[in-house]
């Protein structure tokens, strides 16, 4: 399993667009665990999904409508989201701004 170098640098790095407004930044991996910086432009939205992975989001700016397994709650600056494994789950940017995701184990699907 490829993991990513100890220090990541953002400088000269691009941003890869997965969806309508939306952008990311792969921050550092191993199999255990992966760290994701995702920029949100104003409406950008994170269609319903789930994955087999546990995934914790920390808002660092911007507000978001966040559904849960059902569960609608608007978070912003400083607040953060778990995400158990297999539960359905979407975002829709209310704010623009930035979230870390935080996956465990690694998405290797972002890993091209």
């Amino acid at each position: 399993m490829k993991e990513s170098n100890t220090f990541i640098s953002a400088e000269g790095r691009d941003w890869e667009q997965f969806g309508p407004g939306l952008y990311r930044q792969i921050l550092g991996y191993s199999k255990d665990i992966m760290s994701v910086r995702v920029k949100f432009d104003k409406g950008g939205i994170a269609a319903m999904h789930s994955h087999p992975h546990t995934q914790t989001s920390s808002i660092i700016s911007g507000k978001y409508e966040f559904t849960v397994d059902g569960v609608t709650t608007i978070v912003s600056e400083g607040d953060g989201v778990l995400i158990q494994p297999n539960l359905p789950h979407s975002c829709f940017c209310l704010e623009p701004g930035i979230v870390i995701d935080t996956f465990s184990p690694m998405r290797e699907d972002f890993v091209k």
